[in-house]
């Protein structure tokens, strides 16, 4: 279809966002003078506002060249416009146009496919958290073992770790979440909280072997301050782990992942 043809062609990327010309989209969208195209775009600016997004982030305002008359260079103000800024003026466009009807279905389109996408690499990074987590706390669990750790000390020692980092117990926490208590806390932690466990075991791992600490006492202790170092730094800056809402179950996320992968293989083809 030309038209759909006509959007893509115009895309351009500005700061490795894609972003349409105001000028452009003005021709594509059938209006043919820019101060009555300026008001749709207002209006959109309008909305914008209304539903809590910085409209600067969407409406970029700009100097482009133009061919005036007898070929003469004339500089005209123009507006470069985010894939949801073109949505909101499609959506404050005169409806009674065949060039808005389609855009309003064309970047509602554009726009919940890079909403999927954006969902699916926050997918992938917090499984990715989710697995390097677990691979450290597999390595903490040898060196600890040569140091007089068991199974069973080890699960205390890190429960004791939980505490410090999230002020209540593991048990506490998976009950606040309405998780099962049967399941790792971390399956149902969102991805901060993750990585915030990842690098306050790392930090044990590592002082565990340059302070040739030994024996339950010492390293609990090691792990409990760690923890609680992870902590201060979230809270400085604002984030109260314990606060943070439950996320999906990472196995479901991760099943999730495997299905769409699979799915774009046989499209391809």
């Amino acid at each position: 279809m030309a038209l759909f043809k006509s959007f893509e062609d115009a895309v351009c990327k500005v700061e490795e966002t894609e972003c349409w010309s105001a000028r452009e989209l003005q021709k594509l969208l059938g209006y043919s003078l820019w101060q009555n195209f300026v008001n749709v775009v207002n209006r959109a600016k309008d909305s914008c506002e209304n539903v809590g997004h910085l409209v600067a982030d969407h409406f970029i305002d700009v100097n482009k060249m133009i061919i005036a008359g007898k070929g003469a260079l004339r500089e005209v103000d123009d507006i470069m416009l985010t894939r949801y800024a073109c949505y909101l003026v499609a959506q404050n466009g005169d409806s009674r146009k065949p060039e808005i009807a389609f855009a309003q279905t064309y970047f509602a389109i554009q726009t919940r496919r890079a909403e999927l996408i954006e969902q699916r690499l926050l997918d992938v990074e917090r499984v990715k958290a989710r697995t390097k987590l677990q691979e450290t706390e597999k390595k903490l669990s040898g060196i600890l073992y040569e140091r007089g750790v068991d199974d069973h000390t080890f699960a205390i020692i890190r429960s004791k770790g939980d505490h410090a980092l999230f002020r209540l117990s593991t048990s506490m926490m998976k009950q606040r979440m309405g998780m099962p208590q049967s399941r790792p806390l971390a399956d149902f932690l969102p991805t901060i909280s993750i990585k915030a466990k990842d690098f306050a075991a790392e930090m044990t791992s590592v002082n565990v072997q340059t302070k040739d600490l030994q024996g339950e006492t010492s390293i609990t202790q090691e792990h409990i301050d760690n923890n609680a170092a992870v902590r201060k730094m979230l809270t400085e800056r604002g984030i109260t782990p314990e606060n943070l809402p439950p996320a999906e179950d990472v196995k479901k996320v991760e099943r999730r992942l495997v299905r769409e992968s699979k799915k774009m293989l046989k499209n391809e083809e």
